[in-house]
């Protein structure tokens, strides 16, 4: 058994050096492509970038908690002059989302969704419809329970300008409340920090190097003409990552950015919520194969929860002796979360739910897994998906 531990802690120390590494690749929202330092347009915006445009684009379905905060913090955002304009698509809600969209001022224009046609998923179709009525160069699709600060736009702007076109997306810093929460939405920014070269999203054409989270992506017209929009994902589940890939394929730019900074929300409220949201898309967000999930399920169990199971088995037998490599697997898996919890601004401790997290979310994705092979299929606000 310490053979395998040694192999185990081997392993998760050159994680956790990529780890380090890949972390520090991430620009900040607002930085010039290729640093890190964070740059805001001047107070006074230079010529060329008066000519920028920007629509901040919100689908809301059944939003009412969420919808009046989330307006307030993007009318409070600074701009720098630049002309922006906000339009929130009511997609069929029974929440009056779309009267307190309406009382939040002159500067939204609210839309009246249209009936889902078949073949489409919901929010794919809010958003084509938001893209549609559009008319900025740069379109920037929020989710409803997504709070800006107050220089965000300013900094989004700065990075529409220094990127030119193409997609730019960042993991928002996720608040959380429940114990399902914090055990389980910090590990989208685990996977990502871990897995994922981060030069790679901007730097390869590869549509497989890519990370997008729907609750921030601004995207410049031209790349999403180009790339079809969301009318070429229309039944894709992972909304967010199938356009990344399809901007990548049209020729198109990724930029994934630490946005952290100047952008927050709380996705669920509840462990129900944080379980039907994870398990509508890890399956599909994996590709559906059954070989890669059980392929991850094992890598991850043997990494990160057996060398926690084996110290609490060897400390209540009274063998703390047969505990040290184990323990050293365990304390470098906890260097690894903390550094991801780092980069996406989560509390020091929760590092140390790395194991009980990373089991949460092995049973949602096998749970994943059974709802895309019956007819039960997943349900999300109301509506039914396979």
């Amino acid at each position: 058994m310490n053979v395998f531990f040694q192999a185990v802690t081997g392993v998760v120390l050159l994680q956790l050096l990529f780890a380090l590494w890949n972390a520090a690749q991430l620009p900040k929202l607002g930085a010039a492509v290729g640093t890190r330092a964070a740059k805001a347009l001047p107070a006074k915006a230079t010529a060329s970038s008066r000519a920028l445009s920007l629509s901040v684009l919100i689908p809301a379905r059944d939003e009412a908690d969420n919808i009046g905060d989330c307006l307030s913090s993007v009318l409070a955002s600074n701009t720098g002059g630049i002309g922006v304009e906000i339009i929130v698509l009511d997609d069929s809600s029974t929440d009056g989302t779309g009267a307190i969209a309406a009382a939040a001022g002159s500067g939204v224009r609210v839309l009246k969704g249209r009936e889902l046609p078949e073949g489409w998923l919901g929010k794919s179709h809010a958003c084509a419809q938001l893209a549609e009525a559009a008319s900025g160069d740069w379109l920037l699709f929020l989710d409803a329970d997504v709070r800006l600060q107050h220089g965000a736009l300013q900094a989004a702007l700065s990075a529409a300008e220094a990127a030119g076109g193409g997609m730019i997306t960042g993991f928002p810093r996720q608040m959380t409340g429940t114990w399902l929460e914090r055990l389980v939405v910090p590990l989208m920014v685990f996977t990502i920090i871990c897995h994922l070269p981060i030069p790679l999203v901007r730097g390869s054409r590869d549509p497989r190097f890519v990370a997008a989270h729907g609750g921030f992506i601004l995207i410049h017209r031209d790349s999403y003409d180009s790339c079809g929009g969301h009318e070429a994902i229309r039944s894709e589940l992972v909304d967010d990552m199938a356009l990344a890939r399809a901007v990548k394929r049209s020729g198109g730019t990724v930029a994934l950015m630490d946005v952290t900074e100047q952008v927050f929300m709380r996705m669920y409220h509840n462990a129900r919520q944080v379980w039907n949201g994870y398990r509508k898309n890890i399956y599909a967000g994996i590709g559906r194969s059954p070989l890669l999930l059980l392929g991850v399920l094992i890598a991850y169990l043997s990494l990160y929860v057996a060398p926690a199971a084996a110290v609490l088995y060897y400390a209540l037998s009274g063998q703390p002796g047969a505990a040290l490599w184990p323990a050293a697997a365990l304390f470098a898996g906890l260097a690894v979360k903390r550094t991801s919890d780092a980069a996406g601004r989560q509390p020091f401790w929760f590092c140390l739910l790395l194991p009980a997290g990373i089991l949460c979310l092995s049973l949602i994705a096998v749970a994943s897994w059974r709802g895309s092979r019956t007819r039960a299929g997943y349900e999300w606000k109301g509506r039914r998906y396979g």
